[in-house]
């Protein structure tokens, strides 16, 4: 840090435990990422807190298709969300395939 801090103008800020959205907590054996907080504000952009959670994120067997629907009413909206889904899978691997088929649909989102 003291050769860094003579060649650039810095200011220790302390441990690090917040950065990017990500929750970092240390423990002995490294580091603890969590997006907890991001992940609760994506359910409330998208107006889904009184829903129940499910174990399977999604329906595997469903046929989905990007013919069927009415146009979903906002489609930026749409595809924000979508986006926030995606950096969420950079701690909840889990949910890829599920944000996979939500994306597919990005470009004309029906509901």
């Amino acid at each position: 840090m003291s050769k860094l801090s003579s060649e650039f103008a810095m200011k220790d800020l302390g441990p690090l435990s917040y950065f990017l959205v990500i929750s970092v907590t240390k423990h002995t054996g490294g580091l603890f990422l969590s997006l907890k907080k991001y992940a609760e504000e994506i359910i409330e952009r998208a107006v889904m807190s009184s829903c129940k959670s499910s174990p399977t994120p999604v329906d595997t067997k469903a046929k989905l298709s990007g013919s069927s629907g009415n146009p979903y009413h906002d489609p930026t909206e749409y595809r924000s969300l979508a986006g926030a889904l995606q950096y969420l899978t950079f701690t909840r691997p889990d949910i890829s395939y599920a944000v996979q088929q939500v994306c597919l649909f990005m470009h004309d989102p029906k509901t």
